[in-house]
């Protein structure tokens, strides 16, 4: 009898009924809204999903995609429309040459902002440059984690650290920038100012990259297919009831 135990201890699991009870509610949506991140995002490929880390090969690729991503040429259309409303940059003038001017600068800047702050700096300080969607919890806590996550970061090991890569990416690229901007944008002062924009306007995107799942998914766009072995969350819902205080806790006999 012990012989049967023991051998049928060693069987493989039997495979799951079908007949299953229905996870938590806050589970389920957790692994709806995330669901879609299964795959590459197109429109923000710095959408992580899954934990594993990226070598410099990889980060480099990332910084490619980045560039040439959809969200990146609306954000540089809409970025030189307001900027043409303003008269920012008066060197351009008016005029479609210089809303023309203003789009292929904010492209320029862009593409250098990536190169530094997705590559060069993540691979020399083994920085992670992916977004990491939280996906639960209050609108609150969501948009203020959104709104961290421009002066932190992750590590390719998973330890939260200071944001070097996106705080000096953004800054060397708008330094870069007055190699090609008009002469009276090179001062020290426009640099900074411009810089102030850039991290103004990556606080705002990292908001619309918190919710992209949920709007994907709003959008009934079904390319994205759910994988099962996606992980893009930086913290794990809770499981279970919470473990009881340290003060409540059964004592183990000595």
């Amino acid at each position: 009898m012990a012989d049967g135990e023991s051998r049928s201890a060693n069987l493989p699991d039997a495979p799951t009924p079908k007949q299953q009870q229905k996870p938590s509610s806050q589970q389920s949506n957790f692994k709806t809204t995330i669901g879609i991140l299964g795959k590459r995002s197109v429109f923000f490929p710095e959408l992580a999903f899954d934990r594993g880390p990226l070598d410099a090969r990889q980060k480099l690729e990332l910084a490619v995609d980045e560039t040439i991503a959809p969200s990146r040429f609306l954000g540089s259309l809409f970025t030189s429309g307001v900027g043409q409303a303003r008269n920012a940059l008066p060197g351009y003038r008016q005029g479609w040459e210089g809303y023309g001017k203003r789009f292929g600068s904010s492209v320029a800047s862009n593409a250098s902002s990536h190169l530094f702050g997705t590559f060069l700096f993540p691979s020399i300080l083994h920085e992670d440059p992916r977004y990491f969607v939280k996906g639960f919890g209050g609108t609150r806590s969501r948009i203020l984690y959104a709104l961290e996550r421009v002066v932190v970061t992750r590590t390719d090991d998973g330890r939260n650290t200071f944001n070097w890569s996106g705080v000096l990416g953004g800054l060397m690229a708008e330094s870069l920038a007055n190699s090609y901007l008009p002469d009276a944008e090179r001062t020290a002062g426009k640099t900074f100012s411009r810089y102030g924009i850039r991290v103004g306007f990556g606080a705002l995107d990292n908001v619309v990259k918190e919710y992209w799942p949920t709007i994907f998914k709003s959008l009934g766009i079904t390319k994205l297919v759910p994988n099962e072995h996606s992980d893009p969350g930086t913290v794990t819902p809770p499981v279970g009831p919470p473990a009881p205080p340290p003060s409540t806790r059964k004592r183990s006999c000595s």
